[in-house]
């Protein structure tokens, strides 16, 4: 099967409402790179890097599907790994298209609803205010803090990563949890978290200091990995490529250790 890469793209910025979620100017949502004829297979990736554009193109894809895209260095000259990787994907006609926040908060393939499902957990509201929009999620649950961190850390394990827990998480029960996947822990989260009296918060990861205040309100971080927490949404949305166009497509593992 096959699509041309217009429709196949506003199909996705329909599905993701692309155009509707605010986001951080580098991230540039939609499609980053064209590229001529249809696309006949998609390989995905958390990260647009050397190692996945060079995996996609070996193996034979012509789109590259990723939720951090090729802008977050911002404008640079185009030398040495920046242009090696731009003519990987030109000699092999390689597109990319790259969706961050509009899948971190998609309800169904975003991020965060996929970590709190595969954690056994059953989203009720949102988490995590940027702009006019929860990124992450939150709801309520009765079990140990410890049963969640070990559920967390097979999860990061499957990845290559693991997990770090806060102190107190062993003699802790989880009532009221927030998520935010990627960089979820900040001076914001947390204070947003203690406000709505969370207990438990998981997240990707976070600076040293978001442990030093969670611990003086008694809140617990599980930090599980920025890698990770985002492998869920672009495999997800790939699986619904396949669904709706036939498509294949295959997911390129290539963990940071973060």
């Amino acid at each position: 099967m096959a699509i041309p890469l217009p429709e196949l793209a506003a199909w996705l910025d329909a599905l993701l409402r692309t155009r509707e979620v605010p986001d951080y100017p580098p991230a540039q949502n939609g499609v980053q790179l064209a590229h001529q004829g249809p696309v006949t297979r998609v390989a995905t990736a958390v990260d647009f890097s050397a190692r996945t554009a060079q995996e996609a193109a070996a193996r034979g894809a012509n789109l590259l599907l990723v939720h951090h895209g090729m802008f977050w260095g911002g404008a640079r000259p185009i030398v040495g790994p920046a242009y090696d990787r731009l003519r990987v994907l030109l000699e092999h006609d390689v597109a990319v298209y790259a969706s961050h926040l509009p899948l971190d908060v998609h309800p169904e393939l975003g991020n965060n609803a996929l970590l709190a499902e595969a954690l056994g957990l059953r989203p009720t509201a949102g988490f995590a205010r940027f702009q006019a929009i929860d990124v992450g999620v939150r709801g309520e649950c009765d079990l140990p803090t410890a049963t969640l961190v070990e559920r967390a850390r097979a999860f990061a394990r499957a990845h290559q990563g693991d997990v770090v827990a806060t102190a107190h998480a062993a003699e802790q029960r989880t009532r009221r949890w927030g998520i935010c996947t990627g960089a979820g822990a900040s001076s914001d989260s947390i204070r947003e978290a203690i406000a709505l009296g969370l207990d438990t918060l998981i997240v990707g990861e976070g600076p040293h200091h978001t442990a030093v205040e969670a611990a003086d309100h008694g809140l617990v971080v599980i930090y599980a990995g920025h890698y990770a927490t985002e492998t869920l949404g672009v495999r997800a949305v790939a699986q619904r490529i396949e669904r709706e166009f036939g498509i294949p497509w295959f997911f390129i593992e290539a963990p940071t250790g973060l």
